[in-house]
């Protein structure tokens, strides 16, 4: 293979050429510091550059309020299921959760063990291919915090609004939407996100934490597992993922600069996804999308054939034709075109034109 594919990963995903070049020629060789920034020292005024350019370049980017705190952390939003119930749920609080699909059952299972949770919504009943409605939504107005997760990689459905939470904190997994969109961060007491889906590659998670939640930290977490300890020290209590974080930083200047900012993104990303599900529903029932339309999400398209025996062909030979990465999750099965931010525009028309290829030759 001399080309490069296109990559359909769910994640870690496609990232921008012109970040990927930028960080090939400085890979050696970091703005004259002879070395590479995975050589650098965490301590470095080179490094501290590039991590306090890249959260002034993501409060651009998402237009974050001062009153906010920006993390770069380890550990993806695996972690954060554990860090959240630890560090802002209160002894003898209760916090809801809604949950749309298996990460948001993550989540909840994780926060489960460490204190009072509560199911305020599940689509589980239809396999999760729909958001609630607000008649199935309970919500405590005394919980500590509302926890929902944007978009559901798996099952490809993504909230298109916020659910209302009154005076309830917000807290939301973004992991695979994140920066694909506008968003009013001053709805929401917490944002997590891991960056591997939008923002660079593994390795890093952006957390971005309103400063009043702070106040609820207790006393006696382990340091590496305290928003305040790690906030205190500018995420770097420890060595921070030193060139996760400095990819993430070109990428939000390729968006900024290149892009034109989040609503120019959105606008790209909503034409993707249009092409992609358009050809879905004019084929007369041969494509089968998993979400129910108004909960369509436009990072994760997912998809079924009429067999899994078609379904297991279709990949085979969009694979071979330079279409990778289509097989659907184990538990949802089909198939998924993850389109991320940089995933470009040709790669879903090529991979429309191979969907009715392949279905005139074995519809």
């Amino acid at each position: 293979m001399t080309e490069r594919v296109f990559n359909f990963s769910a994640g870690p995903a496609t990232l921008p050429v012109s970040v990927l070049e930028k960080a090939q020629a400085e890979l050696l060789n970091y703005k004259g510091c002879g070395m590479s920034v995975m050589e650098m020292s965490h301590r470095s005024k080179a490094f501290e550059g590039i991590i306090n350019e890249a959260e002034a370049d993501l409060r651009r980017l998402l237009s974050i309020p001062d009153n906010y705190k920006v993390l770069f952390l380890q550990g993806g939003a695996s972690l954060q299921f554990t860090m959240i119930p630890m560090n802002v749920l209160p002894k003898g609080a209760s916090a809801d959760y809604i949950l749309t699909g298996s990460w948001g059952q993550s989540a909840f299972k994780e926060a489960k063990k460490l204190g009072s949770i509560r199911e305020a919504a599940t689509t589980a009943d239809t396999n999760f291919n729909r958001l609630p409605n607000p008649e199935e939504t309970t919500l405590d107005p005394n919980a500590a915090f509302l926890h929902f997760t944007s978009n559901e990689t798996i099952f490809g459905v993504e909230f298109q609004d916020e659910p209302g939470t009154g005076d309830v904190p917000l807290v939301c997994d973004m992991s695979s939407n994140f920066i694909s969109k506008p968003v009013n961060v001053s709805k929401y007491g917490l944002i997590y996100a891991g960056a591997q889906k939008n923002a660079g590659p593994s390795g890093v998670t952006m957390v971005i934490i309103r400063e009043d939640l702070l106040d609820r930290v207790p006393d006696g977490l382990p340091a590496m597992l305290d928003y305040k300890n790690l906030v205190k020290n500018g995420s770097m209590y420890n060595t921070p993922p030193c060139y996760s974080i400095y990819i993430c930083g070109l990428v939000f200047k390729w968006l900024l600069d290149d892009i034109g900012g989040l609503d120019r993104i959105e606008a790209l990303n909503r034409e993707k996804a249009a092409i992609l599900y358009n050809a879905i529903d004019a084929s007369d029932g041969y494509y089968r999308g998993h979400s129910e339309k108004a909960c369509r999400s436009m990072m994760n398209v997912t998809l079924r054939l009429p067999s899994e025996e078609l379904e297991n062909k279709f990949v085979k030979e969009a694979t071979a034709a330079g279409l990778d990465g289509l097989k659907g999750h184990r538990s949802v099965g089909g198939l998924r075109a993850s389109i991320y931010n940089a995933f470009p525009k040709e790669g879903v028309v090529r991979l429309v034109e191979f969907m009715n290829d392949f279905q005139k030759s074995n519809g």
